[in-house]
């Protein structure tokens, strides 16, 4: 069988690495890995593939950015180019796509149109919030891929209550935590604490990227002067997404971050040195999904910067508490992780490593 599989955005690669990985024991499966470019910054693209030891990509799109609407008909119209091509040669079996970036929901597309079947990786996962266009990309790519590979039975249920046909439903676990589990080791014996003066268990670790935190001045104020009093406490260490960058820059608000001695700027990091953080830290504040999955089974207390989640296991089983961008609220529950009161979480079901096996054997099993 012959495999496309699609990334494009930072958390796509962590999510295909252990996918790839999982083919290459099985003679009868070939990957081609197309690279679609949504994300071209070094840092948030081409440096993940050394670290998660992914081949390079046969295929490199090279898209870019742009509005929603421009990616993702850029996107549409060199996918189909290049699953034609692939057709043609043969090559061509079957497309594989994770996550809810554009990239997702255009290589689904693209393929459906040409009458080659899809599956996904994280299906049936919803914030129930269709402001987010990852929800709508979520929920457009589940309508049309034949099968539909869950992290975690709430997606499952979903899935199922949408219609979709239980034959085509397969609760796998949580690929990401593949790699982390992989990778982990290695994250810590890197010298990144030591470099920053940083203690294990002793720190704050923050992300933020998302409209509702950062794009409107009174809010991302707010969070920043959280921020900044928190780190008389303990250090916080705040690797920060480019459009976060500009709206700090935007709103005069950088310098503030960048004067308080105890909090640590820094651009986007590579996955081993932002892993090598995350693991260690005493707390993270996020509005990222990914990092809701990943600190649950860390065990690290997670203040999610979100009024939802897709990922809801992570608060009901988990160690994620959602905040939206009430700043209040973020103090009281930093408070509670300093003061060592706040609750401490489980690990799901299936999250455990051995995602892709499950995923690969699934794909195997379903030749169209």
């Amino acid at each position: 069988m012959k495999l496309a599989c699609i990334v494009g955005a930072r958390p796509n690669f962590m999510k295909m690495a252990p996918i790839l990985r999982a083919c290459e024991v099985h003679e009868d499966l070939e990957t081609t890995l197309i690279h679609t470019g949504q994300h071209y910054d070094k840092s948030l693209s081409d440096v993940f593939f050394d670290e998660l030891q992914i081949k390079r990509p046969e295929i490199s799109l090279g898209i870019g950015s742009g509005t929603h609407g421009e990616q993702t008909g850029k996107l549409i119209i060199e996918l189909e180019k290049t699953f034609l091509e692939l057709k043609s040669k043969d090559a061509l079996d079957r497309v594989v796509v994770v996550g809810d970036v554009n990239s997702t929901m255009a290589a689904t597309l693209a393929a459906a149109k040409i009458n080659v079947p899809v599956a996904h990786v994280e299906a049936g996962l919803r914030s129930f919030d269709r402001a987010m266009p990852e929800e709508i990309n979520r929920i457009v790519t589940d309508s049309i891929c034949d099968l539909l590979l869950a992290s975690e039975p709430d997606g499952v249920k979903q899935l199922e209550k949408e219609g979709h046909d239980a034959a085509s439903i397969f609760l796998v676990g949580n690929v990401m935590i593949d790699t982390l589990m992989q990778q982990l080791e290695r994250a810590q014996k890197l010298d990144t604490l030591q470099r920053m003066s940083l203690d294990a268990g002793g720190y704050c670790m923050v992300t933020l990227h998302r409209p509702s935190n950062v794009d409107e001045q009174p809010i991302l104020e707010k969070l920043v002067d959280v921020l900044v009093d928190t780190s008389s406490a303990i250090p916080v260490v705040f690797p920060v997404h480019p459009r976060t960058q500009k709206k700090l820059e935007e709103f005069q608000l950088l310098s503030r971050l960048e004067s308080a001695p105890h909090v640590h700027i820094h651009g986007p990091m590579g996955y081993l040195d932002f892993l090598c953080l995350t693991s260690q830290a005493k707390v993270i504040v996020t509005d990222s999904g990914g990092l809701q999955e990943e600190s649950t089974v860390l065990g690290v207390p997670c203040l999610t910067m979100r009024e939802n989640t897709e990922r809801p296991v992570t608060v009901t089983a988990g160690t994620s508490t959602l905040i939206g961008n009430d700043s209040d609220k973020l103090q009281v529950h930093l408070q509670q992780v300093i003061d060592g009161t706040y609750k401490k979480g489980g690990c799901p079901q299936l999250w455990d490593g051995q995602a892709a096996s499950r995923i690969v054997d699934v794909i195997r099993n379903h030749h169209a």
